[in-house]
């Protein structure tokens, strides 16, 4: 008769044999880029599946989405002309909240800086401030210091009293707002109409169109994105931003110049937002409005989380969401589903992307 010893040694080695195995978790060290882009490549394709079976599941036939989301929306050019026009501020609100994002400060407040560059930019045109020939820039050149100015307000807060940048931003955002109305229901009220607008901008305060009538808003944002690629990707300061960001403990230890780098990435981050707001309201609107910034910011922050913080990222995924809004607009004019569904497809690509990113950083494998 075996003693207890022995019957625990023959139940473990039963116990080994019957056992299966179990799952094992490690964090991986690096992260090739080839696999970065499979990986957030098949998340994006997931979520797109998912979106186009909860359009399907709402009575839209398979045959329309493909209709409507890439022959319609890419090749007629009406259609193409709208992503055009979307695309270009999307690439600058979402170049803005990659900036933001690459030092740490989480900018929510892309609406209000948006808001406050068209604000200084229709300031500028009110006014006439500058010769004609140069209005155009210097109502650019004053929503990029509006912006820069509006953003620099809860980075302060964060500095000084240790205030949340994601509740002063979101609150700052109702601020700019109501300074709107304000302005737009009083002192700036168009006299002609009486409605909330600003008299019309004068034609050479608008951005000149291109061949075949596209707003040259895309091959600015373009310039834009390239410039902040060469900036954050390949130049000094974007080492610096990319240092503080891992370790900035250890930037602070080898003298890197960490308050002076953030501020002049937070404020980088509020100039093109405000550039992008004024870009909208000369390239397309040609008046200030308080109709024309809904949607920008959550997209802004959508679009830099898709990219993955990348200036050139940030383009790509600009157009993908241009589109995504073109034919979202186009099924609720053909099919009546509500606007709310496009904003379902964006929670639907973050949570997605979201996932992905577990994946990137750990490895699951089976061990026995």
């Amino acid at each position: 008769m075996l003693n207890r010893s022995a019957r625990g040694d023959v139940a473990e080695r039963a116990f080994r044999r019957l056992r299966l195995g179990r799952l094992l978790l490690e964090i991986r060290l690096e992260v090739s880029p080839l696999r970065q882009f499979i990986v957030i490549g098949l998340a994006i394709l997931l979520g797109l599946l998912i979106s186009a079976a909860i359009l399907i599941a709402v009575g839209i036939p398979p045959g329309a989405l493909w209709e409507e989301f890439v022959l319609d929306t890419v090749f007629d050019l009406q259609n193409l002309h709208s992503v055009w026009f979307l695309a270009g501020p999307l690439t600058f609100i979402g170049l803005a909240a990659a900036i933001a994002f690459r030092c740490g400060f989480w900018n929510l407040g892309l609406e209000g800086q948006m808001m406050w560059g068209g604000i200084a930019g229709t300031f500028v045109s009110l006014h006439h401030v500058g010769p004609e020939q140069l209005r155009i820039l210097t109502m650019l050149a004053a929503a990029i210091l509006a912006g820069a100015f509006w953003v620099m307000l809860p980075a302060f807060l964060k500095w000084r009293f240790a205030v949340n940048e994601i509740i002063s931003t979101l609150l700052l955002n109702y601020v700019a707002f109501y300074f709107l109305v304000y302005l737009l229901f009083g002192p700036w009220l168009d006299p002609r109409d009486g409605f909330p607008h600003s008299p019309n901008y004068a034609p050479f305060e608008r951005l000149p169109d291109l061949p075949g009538g596209f707003s040259s808003i895309v091959p600015l944002a373009l310039a834009g994105a390239l410039l902040i690629a060469w900036l954050v990707l390949a130049s000094r300061f974007g080492l610096y931003v990319r240092f503080i960001s891992d370790n900035p403990l250890a930037a602070l230890a080898v003298g890197v110049p960490i308050g002076t780098v953030t501020l002049l990435a937070i404020a980088l981050s509020g100039a093109m937002a405000g550039f992008g707001g004024e870009a909208i309201l000369t390239g397309t609107e040609g008046r200030l409005t308080y109709t024309y910034f809904p949607g920008y910011g959550f997209s802004g922050v959508l679009i830099a989380f898709l990219a993955r913080n990348n200036p050139l990222g940030v383009v790509a995924v600009a157009v993908l969401v241009a589109i995504l809004f073109v034919a979202g607009q186009n099924l609720q004019i053909f099919f009546q589903i509500p606007g709310s569904m496009v904003q379902v497809i964006e929670a639907i690509m973050v949570f997605s992307v979201a996932s992905a990113e577990f994946f990137l950083r750990h490895r699951l494998h089976w061990v026995r």
